[in-house]
């Protein structure tokens, strides 16, 4: 299982949002380059960054200071926040993110998202799909956690037999240190073999990432915990083995 330590940007900053809701911010004092420089130093491969400007404001804020992220970073960067378009896409790519997050498109303009896989490749982007669990449904929402689809999960990877990354976030844990939601994560894995899962939302101990490994995620993103000191990027690797 891949751990993904994450930062969250807003005006250049790292911040954390509890349930995705930017009232209820925090902030942390440390650089982006250099928590990305503190990562790769703890032995991490990967890195996972969100644009939070860029995803609520549904179009790119930050790419410049991703851009520069990239170039400067030493382990790989999967890049989120405000993605829209293949110009968008490239301009990621060809900086030297290892992987672009795409949400919000692929559930407002499917035939868009299946032409930046056709066009990109189902290694270079990742599917993000954002949930809030509504009876025994997972219903995605978009732009920035701010809006509902008024579709499940279920139905919008049917529309997307390419995908090969999944990221997908219980919004009702992330940021709140309670827990990732197992079943929800063991649920996908069965139903969609195929596709490597990578949990958000919840991660508050080291006890959570063999539990994720055990449902069969593929990734983990870990945020909060490790910028509020629970554990470091070294130990959640030793325990994600």
């Amino acid at each position: 299982m891949i751990l993904y330590p994450a930062i969250d940007l807003i005006d250049g900053g790292c911040v954390r949002l509890a349930q995705g809701d930017f009232a209820r911010e925090t902030r942390y004092d440390e650089e982006p380059a250099a928590a990305l420089a503190r990562f790769a130093d703890e032995g991490a491969a990967w890195a996972h960054i969100v644009d939070l400007d860029g995803a609520k404001a549904k179009e790119p804020r930050q790419h410049e200071l991703l851009a520069r992220l990239a170039k400067g970073a030493r382990l790989k960067l999967q890049v989120a926040g405000g993605v829209r378009s293949a110009a968008h896409v490239a301009t990621l790519l060809d900086a030297g993110v290892a992987r672009v997050v795409v949400g919000s498109l692929a559930v407002n303009d499917p035939p868009a998202f299946a032409a930046l896989l056709e066009q990109f490749g189902p290694d270079r982007l990742t599917l993000a799909l954002d949930v809030r669990i509504q009876g025994n449904h997972a219903i995605v929402a978009t732009h920035g956690w701010t809006e509902g689809s008024g579709q499940t999960l279920d139905h919008v990877l049917k529309l997307f037999p390419a995908v090969r990354h999944l990221l997908v976030t219980d919004i009702s844990r992330d940021g709140m240190l309670s827990g990732p939601n197992l079943p929800l994560i063991e649920a996908i894995v069965d139903t969609w073999p195929s596709i490597a899962l990578q949990a958000s939302g919840g991660v508050a101990t080291l006890r959570d990432l063999p539990h994720l490994k055990r449902v069969g995620a593929a990734g983990a993103i870990v945020g909060k915990a490790l910028w509020e000191g629970r554990f470091t990027v070294r130990q959640a690797l030793h325990a994600s083995r």
